[in-house]
């Protein structure tokens, strides 16, 4: 920071509030592996008369490029478009590759980051990610791909999610009762020194943070 996820305002009052305030949101946008943007030029993928236009100059061919689409990124279908990334990442058979929007996205007020379409491939046996698919900008508005910006995020899950929904027997329940109603009593102290309202007069604590910093320090991590 400063960066996607805000100023390096501190969690104090009067401050303005930003994503990375939230150790949720923190740590769900660290998880996985950031894609980013490789060429030296800006792009902006937009749609006029509801047709794509892509505004940007990728040159000449590069030398000994063999079958790469140039320039990378091509209309697909009339609400998406694709970008050539020709990356390999094999994991086990168990397991699965999902792309997903960078956590840029979910912090972006001007509506030009890209929007990477979720996806779930199976690379123990296909060899190569071809190429990912965005979401089309809608009319009058531009997805821009800056050089070094991130543009998507990948995540390694199980190839089934094979969970099943079950209720909690009475004393699993009632287990989990007690425990909220214990963070729920020590909350003013757990908080006490972390509690900020900020210029929006939204009340923050960090009661998360010092039980993540527990539990971290417990798993000895």
């Amino acid at each position: 920071m400063p960066g996607w996820a805000g100023q390096p305002e501190p969690r104090t009052d009067g401050s303005q509030e930003y994503a990375w305030h939230c150790a949720p949101f923190t740590e769900g946008a660290q998880y996985g592996i950031e894609i980013f943007y490789p060429y030296d030029n800006e792009l902006g993928v937009s749609r006029k008369n509801g047709k794509l236009a892509f505004d940007g100059d990728f040159g000449a061919r590069p030398d000994n490029s063999g079958d790469l689409m140039w320039p990378p990124f091509r209309s697909f279908g009339q609400d998406y478009y694709t970008y050539q990334l020709l990356l390999d990442l094999k994991v086990g058979k168990d397991w699965a590759v999902r792309t997903e929007p960078h956590p840029r996205f979910y912090t972006d007020l001007t509506d030009t980051v890209p929007v990477a379409v979720p996806a779930l491939l199976r690379t123990e046996w296909w060899p190569m990610i071809s190429f990912v698919v965005f979401k089309s900008p809608v009319e009058g508005h531009t997805h821009i791909f800056r050089p070094g910006e991130p543009m998507l995020q990948i995540l390694i899950l199980p190839v089934t999610a094979d969970f099943t929904l079950a209720a909690m027997d009475e004393e699993e329940a009632a287990e989990r009762e007690m425990r909220g109603r214990r963070i729920h009593g020590s909350r003013p102290a757990l908080a006490a020194d972390t509690t900020w309202t900020s210029r929006t007069d939204t009340v923050f604590d960090g009661t998360y943070r010092h039980l993540l910093r527990a539990a971290k320090a417990r798993e000895g991590k």
